[in-house]
């Protein structure tokens, strides 16, 4: 994935650099619409795909992210964490990490492709069991650490296990909820 992360810094600073040039210009508003339709749009595009990557080029990916919030603030500061975190950006781990949940709840809620829904098992233990009434799902063996353990029935898996079981009770949620959800933890999760 090392190529589809240097295209994907690489056209972001492209627009990044084109914003920066017209940034005493405009206002705030207009410039996160700008950062947010031209930059943000590149790094969420099949950011699903980009779970598991190496720590070098996840940290690739969020100095762009950290570059857009230094446009937007107009400040230099070297630590960008609090303006991130006061933008309520989730950190790029994180952004997949939301595009594959998102995905997860729509396969079991039966609005998502049937090529994704059925890498999607819900757990029925053989007897009663209290794990029942937590909405866990089935995790598939890998043959392999490096690709098998990035399959979205794995990923999907494991994730929608570490939410919190109020966000995955998908009888009392809808997507809207569940996508509020899902945000406020892994932002607790990010700057915590």
């Amino acid at each position: 994935m090392e190529k589809q992360v240097n295209a994907i810094a690489k056209s972001c600073y492209y627009q990044l650099r084109n914003i920066g040039r017209i940034r005493p210009f405009i206002t705030t508003d207009a410039c996160k619409t700008l950062l947010h339709s031209l930059v943000a749009s590149h790094l969420d595009y099949g950011n699903a795909l980009l779970y598991g990557i190496s720590d070098s080029a996840t940290k690739r990916l969020q100095k762009v992210q950290n570059t857009d919030g230094r446009l937007v603030s107009s400040t230099s500061k070297h630590n960008i964490t609090p303006v991130v975190h006061s933008l309520h950006w989730l950190p790029v781990h994180y952004r997949s990490q939301y595009k594959i949940l998102m995905h997860t709840y729509k396969a079991l809620d039966g609005t998502a492709p049937g090529y994704l829904s059925e890498f999607v098992t819900p757990y029925q233990p053989s007897r009663s069991l209290r794990s029942e009434a937590e909405s866990l799902l089935c995790v598939p063996k890998s043959c392999t650490v490096t690709y098998g353990d990035r399959c979205f029935g794995k990923v999907a898996a494991t994730l929608w296990s570490n939410l919190p079981s109020q966000t995955k009770t998908r009888k009392a949620t809808t997507l809207a909820t569940f996508k509020k959800g899902v945000k406020t933890h892994l932002f607790r999760c990010a700057f915590s």
